[in-house]
């Protein structure tokens, strides 16, 4: 079987990737959601012409060296000056606080001389100034943000701001983990001369969970075609969104995932991928459920979760930020082969700006060294190497 290119593979699975439902969510839980529905302003923002700070408001026209106006009120914030500021009147003001009919500026309190009812300036007006008109923040109809956002701190308060108690954001998957193997035992337990720690559902949990309503762990599944079988046909009667299983995707003696995934019904889309690390990767559907069969490599098992599950977690919430970033390398990278490399990379900030440090590791079980890269440079299949400066392009570990 011939490897499929990266490319088409991501093609493939986005394809099969749902388009978004959204759900009603309170303003209050709605941070990290991403928005289906717009958020449009209902109003002006400010709702009438505001004070920017405390002092007086008047017609700039009056404040003339030597004269004082007759302070006629009081306006703050909640509570208004009811009448009219005419010539020769000023009105005390806060911030925030509605600007009186008839005035046009305000001076703040510091340049201002309060006498016997009466307010004279040490600074000229200047029409229009402290004054924060009707709408200037955002008028009625406005979009004030996008569909397709991942909701912060804020777009939250601009929504509350237009005065949004509920959003409309994207149904997120239920996402199911089962990590295989004879060889693993869970963190903290002894280890026989055979075995090693089983560590995959424990990075790929925190890394799927922000895209997810929840992520289910149902633990390490013996190389046992009964034992297997059953505990995917109880995976399947939960009728996860998505199922992702590592290891036993390659062609060994115990590497069964493939075959039982078969006899439950699952149609098998594609397997095996040009890439480096993470050649194995299975991908198919099962009724609505998508299923991912990554490689049991740690390092394999991330960079393809990065490289694939994410991009449809992504497309599956309808966000719609860029996902790749274009870098200087801040130095050289090897000739590379027939396979797309995502090499491992430092993140270094830089008097000129961020750069690009690869890691010479490339070891899929290494995980050291992935725990010390920030990103994954893309390098093409066949790439003869480049030299430092040269701007490639590169995948966020981290990034949302």
């Amino acid at each position: 079987m011939s490897l499929l290119p990266v490319d088409d593979a991501i093609g493939a699975i986005l394809q099969r990737v749902p388009a978004p439902t959204g759900e009603p969510v309170s303003l209050a839980d709605a941070a990290g959601r991403i928005l289906l529905e717009p958020v449009i302003a209902t109003h002006d923002q400010p709702p009438f012409n505001a004070s920017a700070m405390d002092g007086y408001a008047m017609r700039a026209a009056d404040v003339v060296a030597g004269h004082r106006l007759a302070l006629i009120g009081t306006s703050q914030a909640g509570a208004g000056f009811s009448g009219t500021v005419g010539a020769g009147q000023a009105v005390r003001i806060f911030t925030g606080a509605p600007v009186p009919a008839g005035a046009d500026t305000v001076i703040m309190q510091e340049e201002a001389v309060v006498e016997d009812g009466h307010v004279s300036f040490t600074a000229p007006a200047r029409q229009g100034h402290s004054v924060r008109p009707l709408g200037n923040d955002f008028a009625r109809g406005q979009v004030l943000v996008e569909a397709g956002t991942r909701l912060g701190a804020m777009q939250l308060a601009v929504a509350a701001a237009a005065n949004v108690a509920t959003l409309s954001v994207t149904r997120r998957p239920r996402v199911a983990l089962l990590a295989t193997g004879d060889e693993l035992v869970l963190p903290g337990q002894p280890l026989d001369a055979d075995q090693i720690v089983a560590s995959n559902s424990f990075g790929l949990r925190p890394m799927l969970a922000p895209y997810a309503a929840d992520v289910a762990d149902h633990g390490i599944a013996r190389d046992d075609r009964d034992a297997l079988r059953g505990k995917l046909a109880a995976i399947f009667a939960e009728e996860p969104d998505i199922l992702v299983t590592t290891g036993g995707a390659s062609v060994g003696d115990h590497d069964i995932v493939q075959e039982i995934l078969l006899e439950l019904g699952v149609t098998l889309d594609f397997w095996r991928i040009n890439m480096r690390p993470g050649k194995p990767l299975m991908f198919g559907t099962r009724g609505r459920t998508l299923v991912f069969g990554l490689p049991g490599n740690p390092v394999s098992a991330m960079v393809t979760a990065i490289v694939f599950i994410k991009p449809a977690l992504r497309r599956w919430l309808g966000h719609t930020e860029p996902a790749t970033w274009r870098l200087p390398l801040a130095g050289p990278t090897p000739p590379n082969t027939a396979r797309r490399h995502f090499m491992r990379a430092q993140l270094r900030h830089t008097t000129t700006g961020p750069e690009l440090l690869p890691i010479s590791q490339t070891d899929s079980g290494h995980t050291s060294s992935l725990a010390h890269a920030d990103m994954l440079i893309i390098q093409p299949e066949h790439d003869p190497g480049q030299p430092a400066g040269t701007i490639v392009e590169a995948l966020e570990i981290e990034a949302f």
